[in-house]
């Protein structure tokens, strides 16, 4: 485990419960508090205003940091919307990418370009996105370029405020609220439930992972649906081959992941029987070199995520396999989303 990646691990810890260390913290989530406050008033007041699109705009965000599964959701949401007629478009802010620029994403691109997550989204769905620290500038230019694109779906942008939506989804894991407290005491980006409307989220999808713990509860009145997540049951490596899980039983195994939450991964591997000699978690986001630097050496066959697969060449080693996650959303969910869209334009 890399330094960044430990001190990420004792943080997630800490902001789980009330402890000493989360209180020692609490002064720096009061100002951050204060800050979320004076960005508020800018936009009540009307000093700011958010910029409006002419087609419907669907955020998918967190509301807790890190690893809640927003970019699953993503996915699963845009091939809705795409069976039900829609034409969609998607815009991330494409963490951990070089430039700011608004910036096409296409299926060849290099992920420290585009992003992992914008990279994963769109060769999943095939839908066009665009990447920008303005995600309404990322929007407006994939309109542009996809005059044929009738809806946006903004990847984790609910503290996004410049750009307009017609409706939020929040996303929320089995760790729920967390200890409650906000950013860097707690895990919450935003105070919780939220009284922002019409910025609130409208719609809450909470998931639990296949062999982990029930998702914790959640305040709020909102909507809520349910959704579990697991594993594939073969592994794909970065020339399309497949493998079955199962023939990997009983072999040592190394795994590796650069997300939010590698334990979550790692637990879930060993859910389906797998045996892990070693396990190598990276900070989220970890770029390329610092893949092939943890993998360098590392006894085969290697497990990983999507997300890390598509920052690696076909190069990278051969005994490499990404094992993708299956998200079974409540169909009520899909039912709720449709029925605040209304039907795709003819």
């Amino acid at each position: 485990m890399t330094v960044r990646a430990r001190l990420e691990a004792c943080w997630r810890a800490l902001s789980l419960r009330r402890g000493p260390a989360a209180r020692a913290l609490l002064p720096l989530a009061w100002l951050y508090g204060g800050l979320l406050a004076w960005r508020r008033s800018a936009y009540r007041s009307g000093r700011h205003q958010p910029a409006r699109l002419p087609v419907p705009v669907i955020v998918v965000g967190n509301v807790i940091v890190g690893g809640a599964g927003k970019t699953p959701t993503t996915i699963a949401l845009v091939e809705h919307l795409q069976r039900r007629g829609w034409r969609p478009g998607v815009v991330s802010r494409g963490h951990g990418r070089a430039g700011a620029a608004p910036q096409a994403v296409p299926a060849d691109a290099d992920a420290a370009l585009s992003g992992d997550e914008p990279l994963l989204i769109r060769r999943a769905t095939g839908a066009p996105v665009w990447v920008a620290r303005a995600r309404a500038e990322a929007a407006q230019a994939l309109l542009r370029t996809h005059p044929e694109v009738n809806l946006i779906v903004c990847d984790d942008g609910l503290q996004h405020w410049p750009l307009g939506s017609d409706l939020r989804v929040a996303v929320f894991d089995d760790r729920g609220l967390g200890n409650g407290w906000l950013l860097p005491a707690g895990l919450l980006r935003e105070p919780w439930p939220s009284t922002d409307a019409p910025r609130a989220p409208q719609l809450v999808l909470q998931q639990a992972r296949d062999g982990g713990p029930p998702p914790a509860p959640l305040a709020g009145g909102l909507p809520a649906f349910g959704a579990r997540r697991s594993l594939a049951p073969r592994a794909v490596n970065a020339r399309g081959d497949r493998l079955a899980l199962e023939s990997l039983r009983g072999q040592a195994l190394t795994a590796v992941a650069g997300i939010a939450r590698p334990e979550a991964f790692f637990d879930m591997l060993r859910a389906r029987g797998l045996r892990l000699s070693a396990t190598l978690a990276l900070a989220d986001h970890a770029g390329a070199a610092s893949l092939e630097q943890a993998l360098r050496g590392a006894p085969g066959p290697v497990l990983c995520t999507e997300k890390d697969l598509v920052k690696l060449s076909t190069s990278a080693r051969p005994d490499l396999w990404a094992v993708p996650l299956v998200l079974d959303i409540d169909p009520a969910f899909f039912a709720a989303v449709d029925e605040r869209l209304g039907p795709p334009p003819a």
